[in-house]
């Protein structure tokens, strides 16, 4: 299995528009950051968790030529808004595109996106075909069990995903102690955080350090970043050996 970090920023990505602190102004390629998505390949097969604004640029990035499936974990623009452009693949497989996700995501993607659901498509739409998925029950993709993990981002659901032994989590503040128990053993955890001051939303800092010193993973990498989290040079001297500042394009092998 291999993870591909597609994007690990927030949701106005780094550097931030009309911004001019050091981390927006820093010309090195690990300070700038697409907005928060991965993408799992296991036995060649991609599928990507989250299709946010920069999902074009991110497929072209990283030359991607076949995608099997999306995964949903909100239904925030910065996870959705690039789901349109699944269409090239459309094309190219002449096949329709799963796309995983819960009943709140699912209720999005009508309002966001009703050319792709109407009754006529204009030729040349998104063709996808949508499974609804829930907190309650894991699902294989492929004959790849998945197991969603239910986070809290103030107050709305995200779910996380586990494969195997990678983890998955986005967008959390709280996790119940029955979620957390799905995450333990994992291998490899991905855990969001957004920023050094305590944010009302998301993990900062030193809550994601709390989460991964209570589930042991053998590594952990924090993304969904904002500015002002500060430069990953700077950060990255804070942190135990075993966690690191995920990066665009950063690839790791399980």
């Amino acid at each position: 299995m291999k993870l591909t970090f597609l994007g690990t920023g927030t949701s106005q990505g780094v550097p931030v528009i009309a911004c001019n602190c050091d981390v927006c102004l820093s010309s090195k390629p690990k300070d700038k950051r697409l907005r928060a998505s991965v993408m799992v390949t296991i036995n060649d097969v991609n599928y990507v968790i989250d299709s946010g604004p920069d999902f074009r640029q991110q497929m072209l990035r990283e030359n991607v030529q076949d995608l099997r499936a999306i995964l949903f974990t909100h239904e925030h623009k910065d996870h959705l808004a690039g789901m349109d452009d699944v269409r090239a693949f459309n094309y190219k497989s002449q096949k329709e595109m799963d796309v995983y996700c819960d009943i709140n995501v699912q209720k999005a993607l009508l309002r966001e996106y009703p050319y792709v659901f109407s009754d006529f498509k204009y030729p040349g739409v998104p063709d996808v075909k949508v499974h609804q998925i829930s907190k309650d029950e894991a699902f294989t993709i492929d004959g790849n069990l998945f197991t969603p993990i239910e986070v809290m981002h103030y107050k709305l659901p995200v779910l996380g995903f586990r494969v195997g032994g990678l983890t998955y989590i986005t967008d959390a503040k709280t996790i119940s102690s029955d979620e957390i128990e799905k995450i333990k053993g994992s291998q490899v955890l991905v855990v969001n955080a957004l920023r050094i001051q305590e944010h009302i939303s998301h993990f900062n800092l030193e809550e994601a350090l709390k989460m991964i010193d209570l589930v042991k993973p053998k590594r952990a990498y924090l993304t969904h970043l904002s500015h002002l989290m500060g430069s990953h040079q700077e950060v990255s001297k804070q942190l135990p050996d075993h966690v690191m500042i995920a990066y665009d394009g950063l690839q790791i092998e399980l």
